[in-house]
């Protein structure tokens, strides 16, 4: 029956779409995006949306777009088109369960009560029925009585080659546990993340759904008509296919009230489509470039995003002879235009695909840790496409950190100076350049040696030594910090420590207790004057230096005396310019101090600017 079947639309209640057949799951295609949606943002919306409908009291069920599901293959629906939105109705489902399982016993037994306790257990039942696939009444209070039953229960199979494999099991551990601080036991946490951050959005999105029914329905009476309205007057139009291929292609054209597809998902959904007899080595390999991404991306490196677009410009720049008359094309194609369209055999083959796009991954988790990269990651975010474009020509074990060294100090040389002119990065001076040179990027032929030469050339010609060391002298922001401290640490043979908790230390606070003091001890007048001249210096980067985040936080405020005297202040500090501060000869910070120290961040820089 089910095979002669081409499409079958049935408008269902939400409760009825997610109550599922005791021999049949939902499962996420291998193609389709992980798991994107926010509490904050698409979470709080549907809350809201339910919420208002609520107290409205509207007669007519409240629509929530359409679900497109693959049924081709028996026992399993595989969500097509409603993916997100099918796992945001489970965890607010689940949520609501785990609240009315907390209030029932609480509740009074009188009337009035017992009125209301029987619909709550009423929609307790619903919610069973759907996420544990119970029919009989017997099961359901046998769930009840013996939470037990439910742990070997599949609901949804998670096959998403986007989504971190260690984490797709997350909303079956929520699921499984019973109370919410049993889910909270059981969830994944993220490595190195803190607070919320350190949970997937499975768990993020199920405790914002939980404490908003605790804190917005706070009495059985509300949290009664809110089950109503959720279980019996909100609904979804279903979709089912039997045709794999149709289902595909709707999944690339369609995509009713979730988040847009992004390029990396609809190229994904291109490869596996592909794939054919080798997509269980295809998904072996996106797996693990996903992985690889993940954790580039924990730590601010690069995306799948990032790293597709990098190949792009690799490809592009391979195909164009280098012509020292001519200036390369900066108008490119948008990336999903490129990959499915002028260059779309790039998807002819899956394997090598995901092979080149690793090797970008493997070249960025290899040189994440060197200190010349974690500098250049604090600079205009392009500047990471162009090492990238370098880099790939050499084969991964070929990376040393001085051929890293290389290049980035030679894009780091353009690229502060972006940080100093008001020109941004797509004026002539830099983008045009920029994606002129990366024809000589990415061919092994033209040699570091020539790169640099074309940099030193073109900074020459566009900028004097005068005009960068007096904008120097005068920036107040930031970055330029973390490249001055990185440059000292070199002349002086440190290696810089950069952390992502890594702080910019004012030698001379801006603010604090004693700040009229501590200005009044640096020379400064106690007028308006002194002020002003006051808040034109503190900002100099003469006046800054990088330092651990708790040393900061302990001593920032302090005099300039304590901060160098201190044990937890410069003196173990890991910072060189920290180390040489400790060791200064003066007790005062002054105002020529500052002075001084600005003239001389800003020769260091200079120099280094225009390769000297």
């Amino acid at each position: 029956m089910a095979s002669e079947k081409k499409i079958d639309p049935s408008l269902k209640l939400i409760s009825e779409y997610l109550h599922l057949a005791d021999d049949t799951i939902f499962v996420i295609p291998e193609y389709q995006r992980a798991y994107k949606w926010e509490h904050d943002v698409q979470c709080d919306k549907l809350w809201e949306d339910v919420n208002a409908y609520m107290q409205e009291d509207g007669k007519d069920p409240y629509f929530f777009g359409t679900v497109i599901i693959d049924a081709s293959k028996d026992g399993e629906l595989r969500l097509i088109d409603g993916q997100q939105r099918t796992t945001t109705f489970v965890l607010l489902m689940k949520a609501l369960l785990v609240r009315i399982e907390e209030v029932i016993p609480q509740m009074a037994e009188d009337e009035e009560s017992r009125g209301i306790k029987e619909d709550l257990d009423k929609y307790r039942r619903i919610i069973i029925e759907c996420l544990y696939k119970k029919d009989d009444e017997d099961d359901v209070r046998e769930v009840i009585r013996n939470w037990a039953s439910v742990q070997n229960i599949e609901y949804i199979k998670n096959n998403s080659i986007n989504e971190e494999p260690k984490y797709k099991d997350d909303i079956t551990k929520i699921l499984q546990g019973r109370t919410f601080d049993d889910i909270e036991c059981n969830v994944h946490r993220i490595p190195r993340r803190q607070k919320d951050n350190k949970y997937t959005n499975f768990f993020r999105n199920f405790k914002f759904f939980y404490h908003r029914i605790s804190s917005d329905l706070k009495d059985s009476t509300t949290l009664r008509q809110f089950a109503k309205t959720f279980l019996r007057k909100c609904q979804i139009i279903e979709i089912r296919s039997w045709q794999t291929e149709q289902a595909i292609m709707m999944f690339n054209s369609l995509n009713s009230t979730g988040m847009p597809l992004s390029d990396a998902d609809i190229i994904s959904a291109q490869l596996s489509a592909k794939a054919g007899d080798e997509r269980e080595e295809f998904n072996d390999r996106w797996n693990y470039f996903i992985q690889l991404a993940s954790r580039l991306e924990n730590g601010r490196v690069a995306d799948t995003s990032t790293i597709l677009q990098q190949y792009m410009y690799i490809k592009i720049a391979e195909e164009v002879e280098v012509d020292p008359n001519k200036k390369a094309n900066v108008t490119t194609e948008a990336m999903r235009k490129f990959y499915m369209g002028s260059h779309q055999s790039l998807l002819n083959d899956p394997l090598a695909f995901c092979a080149q796009l690793n090797k970008l991954a493997e070249i960025w988790e290899k040189i994440r840790e060197y200190p010349v990269i974690k500098v250049a990651l604090k600079f205009n975010m392009n500047i990471k496409s162009f090492i990238a474009s370098y880099l790939y020509r050499y084969d991964v074990g070929e990376i040393s950190e001085e051929k890293v060294r290389s290049i980035t100090e030679c894009l780091l040389r353009l690229f502060a100076i972006l940080e100093l002119v008001p020109d941004g990065y797509s004026s002539s001076r830099f983008k045009i350049f920029l994606f002129t040179e990366r024809l000589k990027l990415v061919k092994k032929e033209y040699p570091i040696e020539e790169i640099s030469k074309d940099i030193d050339a073109h900074i020459a010609s566009n900028w004097t030594e005068n005009d960068i060391y007096e904008k120097i002298r005068y920036y107040e922001r930031n970055i330029l910090v973390y490249l001055n401290e990185y440059l000292y640490a070199r002349q002086n043979g440190y290696r810089l420590p950069i952390l992502p908790t890594t702080q910019v230390e004012h030698i001379m606070p801006q603010s604090g207790h004693n700040i009229n003091a501590i200005r009044e001890d640096a020379g400064f007048a106690n007028d308006a004057d002194g002020k002003e001249e006051f808040k034109m210096l503190v900002d100099k980067i003469g006046n800054k230096i990088l330092l651990e985040e708790k040393k900061n936080k302990t001593i920032g405020n302090d005099w300039f005396v304590s901060k160098k005297n201190n044990e937890d202040g410069y003196k173990s500090s890991e910072f060189g310019l920290a180390q040489a501060m400790a060791k200064y000869p003066n007790e005062k910070w002054t105002k020529e101090d500052i002075t001084k120290f600005t003239n001389d961040t800003a020769e260091r820089l200079t120099a280094f600017i225009f390769n000297k």
